[in-house]
């Protein structure tokens, strides 16, 4: 399974934000989209995932071209994760994450006992099923979020999108969702995701694309793009990527300079 975007430009009637965008999607692999505010990264995802027209170039999903494909057969193949948020009606994230089946049911169908059956299963791969049956907006966000993740995966789909999974998340939950995301990613799911902290790149990603002017700056493995050079061109801002002793090993972290003088 792989999605892939071969010379994209992406926008809005009228209005082109990218262009000659390319990258592509494994299954089993993080793939992290950073960039600054107003780089672009959610109209890309609404474009990856047929929201948005393509302006120019191709996504292709499952060697399939996704201009050729009906919307539930989209959302067989690719999942989207947005930011945790609150919602209006008291559902049980039971019900939430059973919301994800919704791709696999006709159009006045109830859910059988499998729908039920694989929602759960994606609760309990989330390590939530103690709040099954809480009620949604009474959760924390980090829960929030782990639970639109399990929606997600009660899509069953290859491919999952995430923007900004860990955004308005406090430091502990941030390190839940990466460490989810990196057990998505050992279990055979491709990993789309995007964030504004460059260390959430060196922690989870197997690979960074970074997207600046409506461009790819660079796009491969993270310590080899993401180098204190090509940050600061992305954010406008110096900063030091150096190496910090970590137990038996060592990681690269990113720090802003103008902090340190």
């Amino acid at each position: 399974m792989k999605l892939e975007a071969q010379s994209l430009a992406y926008g809005y009637p009228g209005r082109r934000i990218g262009s000659d965008v390319s990258f592509s999607l494994n299954a089993g692999e993080v793939l992290c989209l950073l960039g600054p505010n107003g780089s672009g990264k959610t109209t890309l995802f609404k474009t990856l995932l047929g929201l948005l027209p393509i302006q120019d170039g191709t996504v292709m999903l499952d060697d399939r071209d996704l201009q050729r494909l009906e919307r539930d057969e989209i959302a067989r193949l690719v999942s989207y994760v947005p930011q945790a948020h609150g919602a209006f009606f008291p559902y049980t994230v039971r019900e939430v994450v059973l919301m994800g089946r919704t791709a696999h049911l006709g159009l006045f169908a109830a859910p059988s006992a499998r729908d039920h059956g694989v929602a759960l299963n994606a609760i309990r791969r989330m390590g939530i099923e103690h709040l099954a049956d809480s009620t949604y907006t009474r959760i924390s966000g980090g829960e929030r979020q782990l639970t639109l993740i399990a929606r997600a995966l009660a899509q069953e789909a290859r491919m999952v999108v995430m923007d900004e999974p860990t955004a308005n998340l406090d430091f502990g939950n941030q390190v839940r969702v990466l460490e989810r995301i990196r057990k998505l990613a050992a279990d055979g799911i491709g990993v789309l995701l995007s964030t504004h902290d460059p260390d959430h790149a060196f922690l989870c990603a197997d690979r960074v694309a970074m997207l600046h002017n409506g461009g790819l700056l660079a796009c491969g493995m993270p310590d080899i793009v993401m180098t204190s050079a090509q940050l600061q061109q992305l954010y406008g801002v110096e900063v030091l990527v150096t190496e910090v002793a970590l137990g038996q090993g060592k990681r690269r972290v990113c720090l802003p300079l103008g902090m340190h003088r």
